[in-house]
């Protein structure tokens, strides 16, 4: 047996699929079908169901919108937020929906590394620098920030995406470290 399935995944107590209420339970399994497993962080949040719900409508207002950021860019701001907050389940999950999303599996270690020297073009490398600056320094915004994404095509709405990305990730990634959630074994091989 694999060493890291022994491993809890959650300091806290994680409900059995059948115990769980049948909105979030419909949902696990719907991710379990797509995907062929339920990652960890749904199995992790189900423990309060109502602020699973809350967390995951956030999730997908942020992340499954149109707009002028792509879903790659969008993972790629939760990629380089998430290595700084030093989350390892983010890291490696959100990695490997990069890689998918990017169609390229070594953007995902690059942008988690170092972004800066990512191949990636210098309008997301302008993207990955507010982002951080948000997660980080957001007291520190200023407009000088928005005339730069300015000239590199982001209009209003593209900010307050990235900002919102950055600042919701920066949530996910506290808890993921104080729950120490593990990341599933099946994302360190996706998009490979």
């Amino acid at each position: 047996m694999d060493q890291n399935a022994q491993a809890p995944i959650s300091r806290f107590p994680v409900p059995a699929l059948a115990d769980m209420p049948d909105d979030l339970r419909e949902r696990l399994l719907a991710v379990q079908e797509k995907s062929g497993f339920i990652p960890n962080v749904f199995l992790v949040l189900a423990h309060r169901p109502e602020e699973f719900r809350a967390f995951m409508a956030y999730h997908d207002a942020l992340m499954d919108k149109p707009g002028n950021l792509s879903k790659a860019e969008r993972e790629m701001i939760v990629v380089a937020t998430s290595n700084l907050n030093q989350c390892q389940y983010c890291v490696v999950a959100h990695g490997a929906i990069l890689r998918i999303r990017a169609k390229n599996p070594l953007i995902a270690d690059q942008v988690a590394i170092n972004y800066r020297k990512a191949d990636i073009t210098d309008r997301q490398k302008a993207m990955l620098d507010f982002a951080v600056k948000v997660a980080f320094e957001a007291h520190r915004v200023n407009d000088e920030d928005f005339a730069t994404l300015a000239r590199h095509g982001f209009d209003q709405e593209d900010i307050w995406d990235i900002a919102a990305i950055a600042a919701f990730f920066g949530m996910s990634n506290r808890l993921a470290n104080v729950t120490s959630m593990r990341p599933n074994d099946e994302f360190y091989r996706l998009g490979r």
